[in-house]
C-alpha cells in the first residue's frame, strides 16, 4: 500500500517544515519514548479491511471507515445479533497521492438509522471479513467522553490507549495531532492500525492540529491531504463547508470542533459558521456546550507562547464562546496538562468556559515541563505528565471531569472537578 522511500528525506527535513505548521518550539523537551511502527498483519490479503474506525453522523448514524490494499466494494453489513445476516449498505471509495506515496483504497459507508446505546456487529467488505462490533452512544444522559490530545504512536501512547480502553466511555474527543506522521505517510497507516482496536468500537470525533497540515511549500501545496482523506468528520450536517470545523449533538451535549489552522478571523467562513452554529443551540435539548480547539487560548506553560493560532484566534472568537455560555473548552498542542478556572478576557468570570489543556496523549516529542512562575490565579492545576481525561456528563446540570495521569503505566486519577452547566445558572443567560 505504501511507498516508503521518502522516509530518510522527510525525517531530515521535517523539522524545517514545522515552522510552516505553527509548531515553533522555544524550550527543551525532556526525552520521550521513541516512535514505533505498527506493521500490517501478515495474515491479511489485499482486500482485508484494516485501519477501521467509526465516527458519528447525525444522531442515529455511524460512518465506518477502513482501508484495503486493492480495490473491493465499499460495503458494510450490520446487525444487532452476532453471526446473523444483517443489512448491507454500500458507500464510497477514494484514495490520495502525497509526493511518491499512494494511499490504499479508503472506504466509507454511513449506516443507520441506529438505536441508541446498542451494540451492533458488522463486517467491512466481503463476508469473509472478521466480525467487529461497536456500541452507539446513548440518546440521553448520562454520557461519558474520553478526551485526549496529541496522541502520536509511542509506548506512552500505548499506555494511554490501554487506560482509555479500560474506561467505560461512549465517545472519544481528540483536539488535534493524531498520528505525528509529519510527511511520512506510512506512519498514517501505522497509526490507523494502532488505534483500530478502540476506534472500531466507539466513535472517535477529531479535529486537526498543526501536525496534520503536512504542507510543503512548492512541493505539496495542499494542506491536510491525508487527514481529510482518512478522517472524514460529519461537517456537512452542521452547515460547515470544511472538514476542519463542524459540530454535532449527542445525548444532550452540543460539541463544536474548531480549526486552529484554517482561517478564523471575523471575515472568515469559519467565524460566520461558528456564529450561526452558536445561535442555533437549543439549551432545552442540549444544555451542555463543549468546544475543542488545538492551539490553547490560555496557557501558562513556556511551550507555544506567542503563536498566532492561539493569540489571534482567541481575539477573534473568545467573545462568541463567552456570549453563548460555552461550558468547557478543550485544547491540545502543549504537551502537558493544565486546568483553568472559568475565565474570560484573562479574568475569572463565573459565566465563562472552563479551559483545559490536554495535549498529553503520548507523542514522540516529549513533555513540556516548564511553566511560567508565579502561577497566575486563573490556573488551578498544571502538571507535565502524559495521560487522558474523562468528562462524565451525569445530567443536564452536573458533570464530573477527571484527569488520569499515566504514572508508571498505571492510570492514576490526579485531578477532578464537578462542573455545573451554565444553562442551569440563572445569572448566566445567553447573550445575543
Amino acid at each position: 500500500m505504501a511507498v516508503r522511500g521518502l522516509g530518510l528525506f522527510l525525517v531530515s527535513t521535517g523539522l524545517a517544515f514545522n515552522g510552516f505548521l505553527g509548531n515553533l518550539d522555544t524550550y527543551n523537551r525532556p526525552p520521550a519514548r521513541p516512535n514505533f511502527f505498527v506493521q500490517q498483519p501478515k495474515n491479511l490479503n489485499s482486500v482485508s479491511p484494516q485501519q477501521v474506525h467509526i465516527s458519528s453522523v447525525g444522531e442515529d448514524k455511524m460512518r465506518i471507515s477502513w482501508i484495503t490494499d486493492s480495490s473491493t466494494p465499499a460495503t458494510v453489513e450490520y446487525t444487532t445479533t452476532s453471526g446473523a445476516q444483517g443489512t448491507s449498505v454500500t458507500g464510497t471509495t477514494s484514495s490520495y497521492d502525497y509526493l511518491t506515496y499512494k494511499s490504499g483504497e479508503i472506504h466509507e459507508v454511513v449506516i443507520g438509522p441506529l438505536n441508541p446505546n446498542t451494540v451492533y456487529y458488522y463486517r467491512c467488505g466481503s463476508n469473509s471479513a472478521p466480525e467487529l462490533n461497536f456500541k452507539t452512544p446513548p440518546a440521553q444522559f448520562p454520557i461519558n467522553f474520553a478526551v485526549v490530545g496529541d496522541l502520536g504512536q509511542t509506548d506512552w501512547t500505548k499506555s494511554t490507549l490501554q487506560h482509555i480502553a479500560q474506561s467505560n466511555y461512549d465517545m472519544l474527543l481528540l483536539p488535534g495531532d493524531l498520528s505525528y506522521a509529519d510527511f511520512i505517510q506510512p506512519l498514517w497507516d501505522s497509526f490507523g492500525r494502532l488505534v483500530e482496536p478502540l476506534a472500531s468500537q466507539r466513535p472517535w470525533m477529531v479535529t486537526q492540529g498543526n501536525h496534520e497540515a503536512e504542507k510543503i511549500p512548492l512541493i505539496h501545496k495542499e494542506p491536510f491531504t491525508a487527514y481529510n482523506a482518512r478522517w472524514r468528520m460529519p461537517f456537512e450536517g452542521s452547515g460547515s463547508d470544511s472538514n476542519l470545523y463542524y459540530s454535532f449533538d449527542v445525548a444532550g451535549v452540543h460539541v463544536i470542533m474548531l480549526g486552529s489552522y484554517t482561517d478564523f478571523g471575523p471575515t472568515s467562513s469559519q467565524y460566520s459558521w461558528l456564529q450561526a452554529d452558536l445561535g442555533k443551540i437549543d439549551r432545552n435539548k442540549t444544555p451542555w456546550t463543549v468546544v475543542l480547539i488545538h492551539a490553547p487560548w490560555y496557557n501558562t506553560n513556556t511551550a507555544h507562547q506567542g503563536e498566532k493560532e492561539s493569540i489571534d484566534m482567541k481575539a477573534s472568537m473568545e467573545k462568541l464562546l463567552y456570549q453563548a455560555r460555552v461550558d468547557v473548552v478543550f485544547a491540545g498542542h502543549v504537551h502537558a496538562y493544565e486546568r483553568f478556572t472559568r475565565v474570560y478576557n484573562g479574568n475569572t468570570d463565573n459565566c465563562a468556559p472552563v479551559y483545559i489543556n490536554i495535549g498529553d496523549g503520548g507523542n514522540r516529542e516529549g513533555l513540556a515541563s516548564k511553566y511560567q512562575n508565579p502561577k497566575p490565579d486563573i490556573s488551578l492545576f498544571r502538571e507535565a505528565s502524559f495521560g487522558h481525561g474523562e468528562l462524565n456528563v451525569v445530567n443536564s446540570t452536573n458533570a464530573l471531569w477527571t484527569w488520569h495521569r499515566n504514572d508508571d503505566d498505571e492510570a492514576v486519577a490526579s485531578d477532578s472537578l464537578w462542573l455545573t452547566s451554565l444553562s442551569s445558572e440563572p445569572a448566566c443567560k445567553v447573550q445575543n
